[in-house]
């Protein structure tokens, strides 16, 4: 029998707004071992999304709500202690839905397994993970970018923003970033190749779109919605393409959902407006990721983590940070050491 101790962090109520202490219950239970056709998982580190708050509310979406009194759903990355299948032995890294919690039971077949001499393991929670995935096949599959188009993400400074200016850049594209503050409008540029970054904290996003996108965007990549998905939609290009991926501006909201107002330059430049969700690409994840790692070797792809220490008892306020802005490329938790 088991006797490692595995405390977790527990979702206790249904937030209203930004969640509170009170949303979440710390405790400890003893990790189970593994049944046929399991393994126990060491969480090492686990995943900090923006989409967590969607998950926490009971209305209907694409995934089921996070279930009150279990772990907070998370994805995670860690290492096998102990296998009951023959697919997975002890030392293997996995990646897989961890939760938040110290120690995983999982089926076998529910994990992915994970060379660590390919990339960092933080990395599979970024570009080779969720993130990147969502950032290939959303501008790749729903942008559909060609040489010499104008391409602008919000949320530029984020897991998803960072990879898909990345990738426009590869596809010949001119890319504008929108970020929060001056060091990351700086990095967007400087680091990853960026045409131009709009500070979206030093003036309004529309004046930086007229000025760094005078003849249009031709795709725009939105992860924030709100205000910023308004200023673009204004300046969209004949025939453009919007691809909606998150709306991290309205997660928090506790009046309705502000649409967008101008949403009449669809019409007017005959353009589209398209959500994506990554599931729907899950069959194709390794043309992704033989693409992703390629483009990591040739020095053309870099993949930034945001790691933030505490262990698993610092996940309520390390998911915070994502609603106040203050991650720095894709927001991981570590949880432990092998």
């Amino acid at each position: 029998m088991s006797s490692l101790s595995n405390r977790q962090i527990k979702l206790a109520a249904r937030p209203v707004g930004l969640p509170k202490a009170s949303d979440w219950e710390a405790a400890v239970s003893v990790a189970r071992d593994p049944e046929p056709g399991e393994a126990l998982v060491k969480v090492l580190y686990l995943s900090l999304d923006p989409a967590m708050r969607g998950w926490m509310s009971d209305q209907r979406s694409y995934m089921p709500p996070a279930k009150l009194g279990e772990p907070m759903r998370a994805g995670g990355v860690g290492v096998v202690v102990a296998s009951n299948d023959p697919a997975l032995a002890a030392g293997d890294y996995v990646y897989g839905w961890l939760n938040a919690q110290e120690y995983a039971t999982l089926k076998a077949a529910s994990l992915a397994k994970l060379d660590a001499n390919v990339a960092p393991l933080p990395a599979y929670l970024n570009v080779l993970g969720g993130p990147g995935m969502t950032a290939y096949f959303g501008l790749l599959d729903v942008g559909k970018p060609q040489a010499g188009n104008t391409v602008v993400v919000s949320g530029a400074a984020g897991a998803v923003g960072m990879t898909v200016g990345q990738i426009a850049k590869i596809q010949g594209c001119r890319v504008v970033g929108i970020a929060g503050g001056a060091e990351k409008c700086a990095y967007l540029v400087d680091e990853l190749g960026f045409d131009a970054a709009i500070d979206y904290k030093a003036g309004p996003v529309a004046a930086g779109l007229r000025e760094h996108c005078p003849d249009g965007i031709d795709v725009y990549f939105d992860n924030v919605g709100g205000d910023t998905l308004d200023a673009c939609l204004a300046r969209l290009a004949m025939r453009a393409r919007v691809v909606i991926c998150g709306a991290i501006s309205q997660y928090n909201a506790t009046s309705a959902i502000k649409g967008p107002s101008n949403y009449l330059s669809l019409l007017v430049n005959r353009a589209s407006m398209t959500g994506m969700l990554v599931f729907d690409y899950r069959d194709r994840f390794p043309e992704a990721v033989r693409a992703m790692v390629g483009w990591m070797a040739e020095g053309k792809l870099k993949s930034r983590e945001h790691v933030v220490e505490g262990g698993v008892a610092a996940f309520p306020e390390t998911l915070l940070m994502l609603f106040r802005g203050e991650n720095f490329g894709k927001l991981v938790l570590h949880v432990a050491d092998a």
